[in-house]
């Protein structure tokens, strides 16, 4: 029998955290609840969630600073959750590391559908499974991204990215020299029904640019008034 993946609920409305929990554990999740920061913190470690639901209005420790210090040393996804629709707020979540965002309130069949979208994305320790004729990588000096298990090497080290910017990263990496507009980049990696902002795709970059320098054989390149591209120098 298949594991059951894990999801952390983090919300100090205990009505909200029974509910999500009763959608998900009938779609086949296995849920914990944490009703505070601190108590979140301490789930991650013992429960080891597949992925992190966050509210970001908690007691104690707010939502951004839990998922700053869940950044510092995991990539698991997390989906904020928030009532706070303001488009700063979703920057700053996003910029802290989050993979998605959603308003409160929430129709409870597109956070089931976001969640099982994020998760279908992210499938670390997948090398095991791949022949090397199925593996997604792309390989240049300094650089290696591999989407079938999640990982970058940069110059020689591995750097911890969240999964929406590796798969960024690669989609524009498999197509190098080829310029995307920001909505292109938001509808192949957040999916037709992200109702997100297309500055999202900004702070992505931003953070991809702050974790991989330009190359003298490549770089992350802006095509001002268009979009992005990922430049290849012969």
């Amino acid at each position: 029998m298949a594991t059951k993946q894990k999801i952390l609920i983090v919300d100090d409305d205990e009505n909200i955290a029974e509910l999500i929990s009763l959608y998900l554990v009938k779609e086949c999740f296995e849920t914990k609840i944490a009703e505070d920061g601190e108590a979140a913190l301490q789930a991650v470690k013992s429960f080891q969630p597949n992925l992190i639901l966050l509210d970001l209005m908690l007691p104690g420790i707010d939502g951004y600073e839990v998922c700053r210090q869940i950044r510092r040393d995991l990539t698991t996804p997390i989906i904020m959750l928030s009532a706070k629709g303001e488009v700063f707020d979703k920057v700053l979540g996003l910029e802290l590391g989050a993979d998605d965002y959603m308003e409160k309130p929430f129709d409870s069949k597109e956070l089931v559908a976001r969640v099982k979208a994020v998760l279908r994305r992210y499938k670390p320790g997948n090398e095991t499974l791949s022949s090397p004729d199925n593996v997604k990588k792309v390989t240049l000096p300094d650089l290696e991204i591999n989407l079938t298990n999640y990982s970058v090497l940069y110059q020689g080290n591995v750097i911890d990215m969240p999964p929406k910017e590796l798969e960024l990263l690669y989609f524009l990496a498999s197509s190098p020299n080829q310029v995307f507009t920001r909505e292109q980049l938001l509808d192949q990696i957040w999916g037709y029904e992200y109702a997100g902002d297309t500055r999202t795709v900004d702070v992505h970059i931003k953070r991809l640019r702050e974790k991989i320098s330009d190359n003298p054989f490549w770089r992350l390149s802006t095509v001002w008034g268009i979009g992005y591209k990922f430049e290849v120098i012969h």
